[in-house]
């Protein structure tokens, strides 16, 4: 019996999939279960609907990332921060307050996950940060630490 798996079922398949199950299997323990439903035409278009719409949906989020991506070439991050002695700064940068500046700035929303920080920063100058966008794309952010006034 072809069923369409409507969830991950260990040892049989991912959710979306078309598999090929016994009828016991599948009448007994995937359809009373909602694990899956039966491959009819109609459920099959519905199945390829789907997919399409993810796929559009996958595309259009790729290509927003790459547009970030470029808008952060160009963008400047400016953070004042306190400092003591010899230009070393009281506590450290960290990603959200990265994130948070350049929401304020620039506009654009990036969490402070996304922003990849070798280690924190404690003393003043420029630094270039990596960020991860999402689908193997990556942009960088140039962030300037100067003196708070």
């Amino acid at each position: 019996m072809k069923v369409i798996l409507l969830q991950d079922v260990k040892g049989q398949g991912k959710k979306g999939q078309l598999i090929e199950a016994s009828d016991g299997y599948a009448r007994n323990f995937l359809l009373p279960r909602k694990l899956a439903t039966a491959a009819t035409a109609e459920n099959l278009n519905t199945m390829k609907q789907q997919e399409k719409a993810r796929l559009a949906q996958e595309a259009a989020e790729r290509a927003a990332a790459m547009e970030l991506s470029e808008q952060l070439k160009g963008c400047m991050v400016k953070i004042s921060a306190k400092a003591g002695n010899g230009g070393k700064l009281f506590g450290s940068v960290t990603s959200k307050e990265v994130s948070d500046a350049l929401k304020a700035q620039f506009g654009h929303d990036i969490a402070k996950t996304k922003i990849v920080m070798p280690e924190p920063i404690k003393s003043f100058g420029t630094y270039q940060l990596k960020c991860k966008l999402g689908y193997e794309i990556t942009g960088t952010i140039n962030v300037v630490v100067c003196e708070e006034a």
